[in-house]
């Protein structure tokens, strides 16, 4: 088969290596590809593994021998589905690798940010050491409300590390989890997102970007804030509205960010919606990689060839996300809850 794998940069070794080794023609395309280069090197494709690059609905029907598609992370809002189904192309992601991963550095962001540790950092770089003042008062977490938007996998595991970790009081908007089953995890479920913002300390980003929830968080929200608290994202830059996130900043509508996506990436110094914020002292930038361990790297590639293996010999392809764009699927899919042994 002819395999094309996108967004290169991201190394995947022994995936790589275990399709060529079973023989197939696998094609490495680089992270920012045209979707006229991309039309004509899937074209004769079999299947097509994707990270970050777009797969629209011209190179879903351009492409007149596709099987499948595999998101080789999370995010789907970069495929379009609807045209897959209608094109009879499996589509599937692998959402269950870096869900304690990608929550731990969050925590990191947060943790930080509530220690002042970059600036501090920065500060004993150059001076050498710090005495007690008031530049450095940082804030405990304990005690502390976190507000988490969006309570899924990832979202449930900040609110364990917040919670019965580090002892704050959690909060949560999403609209799709019940208030029983928050209260299960020890969270309060809020159904006013404007109410959230305003209560919360620090508030922690963790939906799923689609037509719902991009832009979600605007002036309105950043301006809801407390001035002392700090917004963390490590979904999807799009959530939030990124002019109104970088004059929030600037005007201390807020007290600083922990950003590790951007809806314009790779993030750039000069000529970027967000190129402000670098060197400013109360936000952290991160380069999307809160997801990038070596445990989390193995995992998404060992799972990754799984579907793939699916894709190739004709299976049925295991679907473990609850997302309802990928649940749509009626044909060559088995859905993770409906799978026999």
């Amino acid at each position: 088969m002819k395999i094309v794998r996108t967004d290169s940069e991201l190394r995947t070794p022994k995936l790589d290596a275990a399709l060529i080794a079973a023989g197939h023609d696998l094609m490495l395309l680089p992270d920012g590809i045209t979707e006229g280069a991309l039309l004509d090197a899937t074209r004769d494709a079999d299947l097509i593994l994707m990270c970050y690059t777009p797969i629209t609905k011209r190179v879903i029907e351009n492409a007149t021998k596709l099987k499948g598609i595999v998101k080789y992370g999370v995010g789907i809002d970069a495929i379009d589905i609807p045209a897959a189904i209608d094109a009879g192309v499996a589509v599937v992601n692998v959402p269950e690798y870096a869900e304690e991963t990608v929550a731990e550095g969050a925590f990191a962001l947060l943790i930080a940010l509530a220690k002042k540790l970059c600036v501090l950092n920065t500060h004993m770089t150059s001076q050498g050491w710090a005495w007690p003042e008031s530049t450095w008062l940082g804030s405990d977490i304990a005690g502390k409300t976190v507000g988490i938007v969006g309570l899924g996998k990832i979202g449930r595991s900040m609110a364990r590390m917040a919670g019965l970790g580090f002892r704050a009081n959690v909060i949560a908007y999403s609209p799709h989890t019940s208030a029983e089953d928050m209260a299960d995890l020890g969270v309060t479920k809020f159904d006013d997102l404007h109410a959230l913002m305003a209560q919360s300390d620090f508030v922690t980003i963790h939906a799923v970007l689609n037509d719902d929830t991009r832009g979600m968080i605007g002036a309105k929200e950043l301006r809801a804030m407390k001035p002392t608290a700090v917004l963390i994202n490590v979904a999807r830059g799009a959530i939030v509205d990124e002019v109104a996130l970088v004059q929030a900043i600037r005007e201390g509508w807020i007290a600083g960010a922990g950003l590790d996506v951007f809806s314009q990436e790779p993030l750039t110094r000069t000529g970027h919606p967000m190129s402000d914020l670098f060197d400013h002292p109360n936000v952290i930038l991160s380069p999307h990689l809160t997801f990038y361990t070596e445990d989390a790297m193995q995992r998404l590639e060992d799972e990754t060839l799984e579907r793939c293996l699916e894709v190739i010999e004709g299976r049925d392809v295991l679907i473990k996300s609850g997302d309802p764009r990928l649940r749509a699927q009626s044909s060559g899919v088995v859905f993770a809850d409906k799978a026999t042994d």
